[in-house]
Parts: structure tokens; sequence; C-alpha cells
């Protein structure tokens, strides 16, 4: 018997859908038959035939409340919620303004915080689902991304709460990103050699693909996952290698086995 997921019918809301993991989380929903709406700050060139765009700040919540009051005038209903947005830039916690950690908070934590409790009422009514897209920041040391990484946590924390708050109406399910093979990730990580290295640090050997992550998502949405709420999903090709490992005698043959195009961790 062959299994598939079929989410014909079902209206999927997707914030940061427009490109990197957004945008394979969407593609995924798309090809099993969702109805998708996305947000973000500007529209992307290439929207794909079968999703809406709206324009808006995901951190105020008067705009997110318009937009889940825009998609129930349209569709007059909403089943799934993925909150993806999110990010970062680097850079040492010390420098950070407190403007600039607000923000951060703001978009890591508080968006998705502010779209679960506005959908809610629909969600409650067609017994829907959420996912949080988190972070392998979440719970290991985030140099660089210290706040990033606290925002992260404290989404897993309300996913876990929220799972059980509102229990068995809506599932609430978190899929936490490692590594990600998205355009910023390409140029952030430099050459293809650095690259190479960064990949090198994974068990599975590589990042992700954006649409692997978007895969995750589908799974947990889908009468597959009925049992399944309050969840974090790991969705990280293993993790990273413990560190000692690198000087350890008896690890090389691990070691040896990651090596990618003659780049060992």
């Amino acid at each position: 018997m062959s299994v598939s997921i079929d989410l014909s019918g079902k209206v999927v809301m997707v914030t940061g859908g427009g490109r990197g993991v957004g945008r394979g989380i969407v593609s995924r929903f798309l090809e099993a038959g969702a109805t998708i709406e996305i947000c973000g700050r500007t529209e992307p060139e290439d929207l794909p035939e079968g999703v809406t765009f709206r324009a808006l700040d995901v951190r105020d919540p008067e705009r997110i409340e318009e937009w889940v009051a825009d998609v129930l005038a349209r569709h007059s209903r909403i089943d799934i919620v993925v909150n993806n947005a999110g990010g970062s830039p680097f850079g040492r916690y010390e420098a950070g303004s407190p403007r600039y950690l607000r923000a951060v908070t703001d978009l890591n934590f508080l968006s998705a915080a502010f779209l679960c409790r506005a959908a809610y009422p629909a969600l409650r009514e067609s017994r829907g689902s959420i996912v949080n897209i988190t972070s392998i920041s979440a719970r290991r040391p985030s140099p660089g991304t210290a706040i990033y990484g606290a925002a992260k946590a404290a989404l897993e924390s309300l996913t876990t709460s929220l799972a059980t708050e509102w229990a068995p109406h809506v599932r609430v399910n978190a899929v936490s990103c490692g590594l990600v093979a998205t355009e910023a990730a390409r140029s952030h990580y430099g050459d293809a050699e650095q690259y190479a290295r960064v990949a090198a640090t994974i068990p599975r050997g590589q990042l992700a693909e954006p649409t692997e992550i978007g895969d995750a998502c589908l799974m947990l949405v889908s009468p597959l996952a009925a049992h399944i709420t309050g969840a974090i999903l790991p969705v990280d090709g293993g993790g990273e290698w413990p560190a000692f490992l690198a000087h350890t005698p008896n690890a090389d043959a691990i070691l040896r086995a990651t090596t990618i195009e003659g780049v060992t961790p």
C-alpha cells in the first residue's frame, strides 16, 4: 500500500515563505495540493502559481491580525500555520544595541507568538496544526548569534506549552533546523573548500536542502503525525561531530568516513 499526503482544500499560512527555507516549505506544500498564503517584507519576483503574497512586518501584531482576518475572509478557514520567518546577522553580543536585541527577539520569537495567538480560533475550528521553525542554536552555544539562539529556545518552550494548553484541538510542533543550504548559507561560508569543511562537521556530510525542511513540516501536519504534538523534531543530519573526536586517535576511522571531496573535519 502506498502512502501519500494530500492537503487539497487545506489553507496554509507561511511566514517568510518567499525564499530560503520558507521557499522549500512552500514548494512541498504546493506539491501536496494546499492553498498557500505567505508574507514578507518584499514580494518575490518569481512567486509560484497558487501562492498569494502579503507584504507585512511579522513583528507587528496588528498587521498579523489583519493578515489572518484577510485570509479568513477569502477562504473561510485556516488549517495550518508555519512560523518560518527569522534570522540574525553575525556579531558579538556586547556590540548589539538594545534596539538590535529587541528586533532579533521580536523577529525570531514574538512574531511566531503573535501569529499563533491570532490564528488560534480558526485553527481550533479546523482542528489544525502549527509548525514553528526553530534552530539547533536553541540547544547549543550560539556565539555570534546569542540572542537568536535564546529566541529560538523561547520558541521551543512556547511550542511545548501551547501543545499542552491547546490539546486536543490544535497540534503544535517544531522543526529544529541544522545548517541549511540556502543562498545566504553559500555566501556566508565562503568558497567551495570552506563550504565543504562546514558540511564535513555534520555526520550526514552535507547541509540540508530547504525542501528537506519542507518534508519534515509536511509530515508533521499530515494524518501520519496525528498523535504527535509538542515535539521538537531535529532535522540536522545528525547534528555536529563532538569536538573531542578530533583529538581522539580511535576516532580516525569515523572522521575519515566524513571526507567530502578530500576535505575532512
